[in-house]
């Protein structure tokens, strides 16, 4: 996936276009809108960062679970839990470094984004692509380079969040304006490091 930060108007209809499709509980979502502001009184800046499970190549929830209910798909690289398995222990909340699992407070199931598998599947996009008003989010395939996802990595200015955890996220950001950005046009230092408001919550 690709969203281009320039777009996003932070109208949070992709959060609630998740929770739709899902029927999400409250206070919890797998698609969220993070704010992010910079500079300082009075020339001050807010933009807008979208965020969901980054469906990693190398990602550290699969490596951590003991029960292989988190996995990759061998056909298309997405990140899924299998409930069945999921004994709830909680290692893979741990273990992701984008705050992008959590634990349904009503299944006791542990949810995240999925890319709408059940959509993708029908060749729809995800739900949070399909209602994204501004056309900030983009879907489809990186293993083709001829795909619009690829050409627009290929012709931007790119980053990744943590890319500095070696997890290799493959959701990009295209003109992500945050203050410890790191120019995405250099592989090894792709990153973009956002103290989220699940972390801060976490520490009080």
């Amino acid at each position: 996936m690709v969203i281009d930060i320039r777009r996003c108007i932070g109208c949070h209809a992709c959060t609630v276009a998740c929770k739709s499709e899902f029927n999400v509980a409250l206070g919890v979502n797998r698609s969220w809108v993070e704010y992010v502001e910079k500079g300082t009184y009075p020339n001050v800046g807010r933009s807008f960062l979208p965020r969901l499970c980054n469906h990693c190549s190398e990602p550290s929830c699969v490596y951590v679970c003991p029960t292989n209910a988190t996995y990759k798909r061998e056909q298309d690289g997405i990140v899924v839990v299998d409930q069945g398995l999921c004994i709830g222990c909680k290692y893979c909340i741990q273990a992701c470094p984008y705050d992008a699992r959590f634990m349904d407070p009503h299944t006791g199931w542990i949810e995240k984004c999925d890319f709408c598998i059940h959509r993708v599947s029908k060749g729809l996009d995800p739900a949070c692509v399909n209602t994204c008003v501004g056309g900030a989010r983009i879907f489809g395939d990186l293993g083709d380079p001829e795909s619009l996802v690829s050409r627009l990595i290929a012709q931007n200015r790119v980053t990744v969040l943590r890319g500095e955890m070696g997890t290799f996220p493959n959701v990009y950001y295209i003109a992500a304006d945050h203050t410890d950005e790191v120019d995405g046009r250099r592989p090894e230092a792709r990153n973009v490091r956002v103290l989220t408001h699940r972390r801060e919550a976490q520490r009080r």
